[in-house]
């Protein structure tokens, strides 16, 4: 019994020395881009690694926030260069001059929040009818949104951008966001957690005279809501980190997301480590956020995911 005892603390101890030294493998680039965004360039480019900054200052901010301006936000009128005879779209409300990695980082939390409220939503109701609903064609359906996440995204880029140019949303954020609604991950795991809602429960509130909607959204969507804030993490880091779509579908300056808009400035002039490290440590910031504030359905998810597995 001693020894048993002594076994299960060993693997407690190894698993914590374990646990901890690939906490720091993964944390390690977080801090050198958070150091490396107040290091001098003397540091940044030093032979040996310098691990924390001799100096702390905020010049790769500033020459972050002074390389261009854009209008801080813009509010147009949808299709109206359709309506007018320059083909210029209309303007309803435009925000004051300000440096343009704010209008950057405005673009790609619109973007990565409205693609993660769409989809979940989206994928929650399909997933829900996918697991719950007896229809021709489920099975059929259900195999094809496998296969659709068998296909990489350059397969149907061109398609897209396409079907963006058709209906005059090239070189919006719009088609950036419509895109990804369909996820077919998305569909794939809430059809999944939604298996686990019991049938009895929904057969008891149909009988009680309960409508579709009613039942989705006080029945199904409460005992589904782990997978919906996990799939909520899983698609804003998608959309956010998605620079080959954001590339394609995306060419002006007002409408660049922060990953696009580094990378151009990077384009323009040479690398400026201590300016690019800064960026991402300003971009890695709401990503830091949003994962904080699902995290804990995010865990329940994965728990819910390896109990039922």
């Amino acid at each position: 019994m001693e020894n048993k005892t002594g076994n299960n603390k060993a693997y407690k101890i190894v698993s914590l020395v374990v646990l901890v030294i690939l906490a720091i493998l993964f944390l390690f680039p977080l801090y050198w881009i958070i150091t490396g965004a107040f290091k001098p360039a003397t540091d940044i480019y030093a032979q040996k690694p310098v691990w924390w900054p001799s100096e702390w200052t905020m010049n790769n901010f500033s020459n972050l926030m002074n390389k261009r301006t854009a209008p801080l936000w813009e509010i147009s009128l949808p299709f109206s260069k359709y309506f007018t005879e320059s083909g210029e779209k209309i303007i309803l409300s435009e925000g004051v001059v300000a440096p343009a990695v704010f209008r950057w980082l405005l673009n790609t939390v619109f973007m990565a929040v409205s693609a993660m409220l769409l989809t979940c939503f989206t994928a929650t109701m399909a997933g829900y009818a996918l697991a719950k609903k007896r229809f021709r064609g489920r099975s059929i359906l259900f195999g094809l949104i496998i296969c659709a996440m068998a296909l990489p995204k350059q397969v149907v880029l061109i398609p897209l951008l396409k079907e963006m140019s058709a209906i005059g949303l090239y070189n919006t954020i719009w088609a950036i966001i419509f895109p990804t609604v369909g996820w077919p991950f998305g569909v794939f795991l809430m059809k999944q957690f939604s298996e686990s809602v019991p049938g009895e429960i929904l057969e008891a509130a149909r009988i009680d005279g309960a409508s579709e909607w009613y039942t989705f959204a006080h029945i199904v969507f409460p005992m589904v809501k782990p997978g919906v804030g996990a799939l909520a993490i899983f698609t804003f880091i998608n959309s956010w980190n998605d620079y080959f779509m954001q590339l394609v579908m995306v060419s002006s300056n007002v409408n660049y997301t922060i990953p696009l808009g580094i990378a151009t400035l990077q384009a323009e002039t040479s690398v400026d480590m201590g300016m690019l490290m800064a960026g991402a440590a300003l971009a890695s910031l709401p990503i830091i956020i949003v994962f904080l504030i699902f995290q804990k359905y995010f865990t329940q998810g994965i728990t819910m995911g390896a109990v039922k597995g």
